[in-house]
C-alpha cells in the first residue's frame, strides 16, 4: 500500500511535540538499538563509555545509523548521549569544556541525519518531520558497573538530581526536542530527572527497565511509578525499554491502570547475553515470531509510541512502519 499522507508538522510543538504527533497518528514509531547496531557494522564499544565513545572516534558511523533508521520509518532518532556525561569523559582526558562539546554533538548527529533524509525523502513519502531525542542515560551508565539494572545508587532524589542537571543543560541548549530519560531502575532517578525537565522548562519521556512483566529493575510496582509521576508537566509519556519483549504487554496494562499519559516500549529483540561466552543467543521471543509481529501486541495492550533497544535493527524498524501502513 502507498504511505499514509500525512499533512506535514512543522514547526514541532515546543511545548509536548508527542502530543502533537498523537493528536494527528495512531501511533509513533520510535529508532531501534544504537550501540549494538554500531557493533553489527564494526564499531568496538568494548569501553566504558560505550556508543560515546564513537562521538570521538567515528561520528560519521552514528550518523549513518541515524539516518538508516529514519529511511526505515522512524519518527524519532535518540541520541548517542546515553552514556555521554561530564564524570564518564573525564575518565577520558577530556575536560568539561570538551565533554560538553561532544554531547552537543551527539544532537547535531541526529539532527544532520534528519536533514538528509528531508532533502531526499520521495514526494510520496509524507511523513512529517521526525524528532530528534537526546538520550539521558541513568547513574549506572556512568559507572558502568550493571547497577543501572539494579538501582542500588545509595543516593537520593537531591544527589541524582545534582549529578543529571549539568548534563540536561548542555542537551537543551543543543536543541533537541525533547528528552529520552531511559532504562531508569527506579523511581528516586525517575522523579529526580522530571523535577530536573520540569524546573529546567523541558519536555521528555521517562522510561525504565524492569525486570518482569510487573516491576522496575529495582522492584518497584511498574504502575506505582507511573502514578507517582503524574505531578511532573515535563513527562510527555512513560514506558519501558530494554527489557525482554515477553514482558511487555503486561507493563502496558499495568502503566495505563494508574496513569493518563501515553505509553511508549521499545524492549530488546529477544535475545540473551551470554557474559561468559561474550555472545548474544537466542531467548524465547526470538525463535517464534518477528519482532514487528510482537509489537502489535503492545499496540493492543495500550502502547502509542514503539521501537526496539538492544539487537534491534533498521530491518526490524522497517517491518514495524510496514506493518502499519498494511494496516490503513
Amino acid at each position: 500500500m502507498k504511505p499514509t499522507m500525512t499533512p506535514p508538522l512543522d514547526p514541532i510543538d515546543p511545548i509536548d511535540p508527542i502530543a502533537q504527533w498523537l493528536a494527528r497518528r495512531p501511533h509513533l514509531i520510535l529508532d531501534g538499538a544504537l550501540a549494538t547496531e554500531l557493533e553489527r557494522r564494526g564499531a568496538d564499544l568494548r569501553d566504558a563509555l560505550w556508543s560515546a565513545r564513537l562521538l570521538i572516534e567515528q561520528p560519521e558511523l552514528i550518523r549513518a545509523v541515524h539516518l538508516d533508521y529514519f529511511r526505515a520509518g522512524a519518527d524519532v532518532a535518540t541520541s548517542a548521549s546515553y552514556q555521554a556525561t561530564f564524570e564518564g569523559f573525564a575518565r577520558r582526558g577530556l575536560d568539561t569544556e570538551a565533554a560538553a562539546a561532544l554531547m552537543r554533538r551527539s544532537v547535531e548527529l541526529a539532527q544532520e541525519a534528519r536533514a538528509q533524509w528531508l532533502q531526499e525523502r520521495p514526494a510520496s513519502d509524507a511523513r512529517p518531520t521526525p524528532l530528534v531525542a537526546a538520550s539521558v542515560g541513568p547513574y549506572g551508565a556512568m559507572k558502568a558497573d550493571g547497577s543501572e539494572y539494579r538501582g542500588d545508587y545509595g543516593l537520593d532524589e537531591e544527589a541524582l538530581m545534582a549529578f543529571h542537571r549539568p548534563r540536561l543543560e548542555v542537551l537543551k541548549a543543543a536543541g533537541a526536542d525533547l528528552m529520552a530519560c531511559e532504562t531508569l531502575p527506579c523511581l528516586a532517578e525517575a522523579r529526580a530527572l522530571a523535577r530536573l525537565m520540569d524546573e529546567l522548562g523541558l519536555r521528555g519521556w521517562i522510561s525504565f527497565s524492569c525486570r518482569d512483566g510487573e516491576h522496575t529493575s529495582q522492584g518497584e510496582p511498574i504502575g506505582d511509578c507511573a502514578a507517582a509521576l503524574a505531578p511532573f508537566a515535563s513527562v510527555v509519556a512513560i514506558g519501558v525499554n530494554c527489557t525482554a519483549p515477553q514482558h511487555i504487554a503486561s507493563l502496558v496494562r499495568a502503566i495505563r491502570a494508574r496513569s493518563d499519559r501515553p505509553v511508549l516500549v521499545y524492549p530488546n529483540a529477544g535475545e540473551v547475553w551470554d557474559a561468559q561466552a561474550k555472545v548474544w543467543r537466542a531467548g524465547p521471543e526470538c525463535a517464534h515470531r518477528a519482532f514487528d509481529a510482537q509489537a502489535m501486541d503492545w499496540a493492543g495492550a495500550g502502547a502509542r509510541l514503539i521501537g526496539g533497544c538492544c539487537r534491534t535493527s533498521p530491518a526490524d524498524i522497517a517491518a514495524l512502519w510496514r506493518r502499519w501502513e498494511q494496516q490503513g
